[in-house]
């Protein structure tokens, strides 16, 4: 009788389905905690306004702000902590945020004072977070789900949770997507089977649910990976190698004034003159008219003061909601006059891209509708590992040894067609470079199940 050769997928079938199996079952932990945190940061925005309303509500009801520099010079003689670096103006029905950055406190992190724009009084002082300035509520939120609170090395949590996602997502569906083709039925890998009981019936809801919301997974997998640690630092050299990189506005004022006055374009008072430290911030006011000349006119904007000898104030849109508004100008601090403008359409577009991709995992674009699609997102990935592992305490023996279900097969590997290892295995070590975490743990994975294969047929013949 002649030998039938089996076809790719009915080799790898085996070898992906174990991957997938142990995957799920050691990074499930790691995924659990960055789905549940995940899911109460998306909701923390709106917990915030209400927790901090004191401070983000203004309370006179004046149809007229009183000049910025005003405000500033409110919260300046208040403030507990020193050094004025920006200012952002009161949106619409907010309060303006005067920032102050003595250098003591941690990175991202600024002291803000409150100021209602109506009147000009202060409301009260707090720490804030990023550009999205959260508050001390949502920071700490933010912290959990990032690094459990454990600083840089408990970041790496959250790495190998999004190493892993994308990983997992996409066996899942190619294992699900298969069975269904073979049992020649969409129905089945679209919605779950009715009358299924037992083990059946949680391998059909954690299919069907995986497959509805894989590409969710694949976003948060991507977009979180963009400033993970280590393969956030691969990922910021790609961009730079393909110029994919986000532009930045040019904050040397003396430079913009020398080659104004090269082209007969100087401004009135002679050019730029060095900042020493002192701004006058009284001239804050014409520093934001002069933005919004240059057309940076979004009602959410950071003001930044010049950072040293001869630079200029930079005004930067911070507005998150689609569309976004990222457009920044530079501001002589002296004649009053943009030296420089970057327009978020001039991007390049995988730049666009990773702004986007950023703003929809942090819930920022398209607001609260974005929030709730978060949530039911990471409350889905939670569903998801925990059924995973119902799945594998319902395979667990009924009689005799173990308490869970054994992993699938081993070795199968051996059988798949040299062609494949030839073009995987390089594939495998590129991803596991680009992805160290990745590639760290898969070793750790292999090590393991070596071990275990060794020990086992070292004892079986012994029984």
């Amino acid at each position: 009788m002649e030998r039938t050769t089996p076809g790719v997928w009915s080799v790898l079938r085996p070898l992906l389905l174990r991957l997938h199996f142990y995957a799920g079952v050691l990074i499930g932990p790691f995924l659990l905690v960055a789905a549940v945190s995940g899911a109460i940061y998306a909701i923390s925005p709106q917990v915030e306004r209400v927790v901090y309303a004191d401070l983000l509500e203004p309370r006179s009801g004046a149809a007229n702000p009183v000049p910025l520099a005003q405000q500033v010079a409110a919260a300046a003689r208040v403030t507990t902590v020193p050094n004025l670096v920006a200012v952002r103006p009161a949106p619409e029905n907010g309060t303006t945020r005067v920032i102050f950055d003595d250098g003591s406190m941690a990175e991202s992190y600024r002291h803000a004072v409150f100021v209602d724009p109506g009147s000009g009084d202060v409301l009260g002082q707090a720490t804030v977070y990023g550009t999205s300035g959260a508050l001390p509520l949502r920071s700490w939120i933010d912290e959990l789900h990032r690094s459990l609170h454990l600083g840089d090395v408990g970041r790496y949590y959250s790495e190998l949770a999004a190493s892993w996602l994308w990983v997992v997502a996409l066996g899942g569906v190619a294992l699900w997507v298969a069975r269904a083709r073979a049992r020649r039925s969409v129905r089945v890998a679209l919605l779950p089977l009715s009358g299924t009981r037992g083990r059946a019936r949680t391998r059909t809801w954690h299919g069907v649910l995986g497959l509805w919301t894989a590409a969710g997974f694949l976003a948060l997998s991507a977009t979180g990976l963009t400033w993970s640690q280590l393969a956030g630092e691969n990922v910021t050299a790609l961009r730079s190698a393909l110029n994919w990189s986000t532009p930045s506005v040019s904050t040397d004022a003396t430079a913009a004034a020398e080659e104004a006055a090269s082209t007969g374009h100087a401004g009135h008072g002679g050019g730029a003159v060095a900042t020493t430290g002192q701004v006058d911030v009284s001239t804050i006011d014409g520093v934001l008219a002069a933005a919004r000349t240059a057309r940076v006119d979004s009602d959410q904007v950071e003001i930044g003061l010049p950072v040293g000898a001869g630079k200029t104030w930079t005004v930067t849109e911070i507005h998150r909601a689609y569309p976004t508004s990222v457009d920044a100008a530079a501001v002589n601090p002296v004649t009053l006059e943009v030296t420089d403008v970057v327009r978020f359409a001039d991007y390049p577009f995988m730049a666009k891209l990773a702004r986007w991709g950023v703003d929809l995992h942090m819930g920022t674009m398209f607001g609260l509708a974005n929030q709730i699609a978060l949530a039911v997102l990471a409350l889905v990935l939670a569903a998801m590992v925990v059924l995973g592992y119902r799945m594998w305490w319902q395979r667990r023996p009924t009689r005799g040894r173990g308490f869970a279900g054994r992993a699938p097969a081993r070795g199968t590997w051996r059988e798949l067609p040299p062609w494949l290892i030839a073009v995987g295995i390089p594939v495998v070590f590129g991803i596991g470079w680009f992805l160290p975490l990745l590639g760290f743990s898969l070793l750790a994975f292999l090590a393991v199940d070596f071990t275990i294969g060794e020990l086992r047929a070292r004892v079986a013949p012994a029984g």
